[in-house]
């Protein structure tokens, strides 16, 4: 019977990976993972989701590195800017000749 190496969950550190589909286009999230170190979590992340060339950049962020707000708290968080129309990237057209923004 083979014996199987286990590997120490104590070392590991949750990362979130962001991909770049194109060149000028913004990195989005596409997951997480877990690896021992920031390079490795970039090997890992090339491995699980560039294997068919979806992207052209990959950031990896260690999950304890990141600040968020809480869904709950948003009203008391940001200004709702309802009168202020123009601030809301809904309220330009766009011409026909651009296609990524």
């Amino acid at each position: 019977m083979k014996k199987e190496k286990s590997i120490n969950q104590e070392h590991l550190s949750v990362y979130e990976v962001f991909i770049r589909s194109n060149r000028g286009l913004d990195h989005k999230h596409v997951g997480s993972l877990h690896a021992e170190s920031p390079e490795h979590a970039l090997m890992y992340a090339r491995d699980c989701y560039l294997r068919r060339s979806e992207g052209v950049s990959v950031w990896v962020v260690n999950a304890k590195d990141i600040t968020a707000s809480q869904e709950e708290d948003i009203a008391n968080f940001i200004d709702p800017m309802d009168d202020k129309p123009y601030r809301h990237a809904t309220h330009y057209v766009l011409p026909d000749n651009v296609t990524n923004m």
